[in-house]
């Protein structure tokens, strides 16, 4: 029955002991806009969340519809995830993977009890366009770039 429902397609990324962490997420939102704040919902067995959450700060970037590789890769828990992908880190911690439509980065403002997830609000520091473009949409257990047919 979710499945019914269409959500963007994010990379929730993070820098930590010197390397970056990130994973593909669906379960991202805008809070408020006053103070600016979003929220994810990364899974409590996610092997990358626990390194990001440790740094205090995450960078969330939106996948365009022609990465459907790069949320491949970030979805998995094989592999080197940022082989996938060229990226590059900003002054304030920002891990931006090439490509995206867009990033926003963000401090941890709190995390709350999802059953198996967490619900982590984060109080958005930046945020930039990258390029135009269409989102990568999931879509009744697939990436639809068509989503009325």
């Amino acid at each position: 029955m979710l499945g019914c429902f269409c959500t963007g397609v994010t990379v929730v990324a993070g820098m930590r002991d010197g390397g970056p962490a990130g994973f593909a997420c669906q379960s991202f939102s805008a809070v408020s806009l006053d103070p600016p704040l979003v929220l994810i919902c990364p899974g409590r067995e996610s092997m990358s969340w626990p390194r990001i959450r440790s740094s205090g700060r995450f960078t969330v970037n939106v996948l365009a519809e022609d990465q459907r590789d790069v949320c491949t890769a970030f979805g998995s828990r094989q592999g080197a995830k940022f082989n996938a992908v060229e990226w590059r880190t900003g002054g304030a911690g920002e891990v931006v993977l090439d490509g995206t439509l867009a990033w926003i980065h963000c401090e941890i403002d709190s995390i709350h009890d999802g059953g198996d997830h967490e619900i982590v609000v984060g109080r958005v520091d930046s945020l930039h366009v990258e390029r135009q473009g269409r989102p990568l949409l999931f879509f009744r257990g697939g990436h639809e770039l068509d989503v009325a047919a």
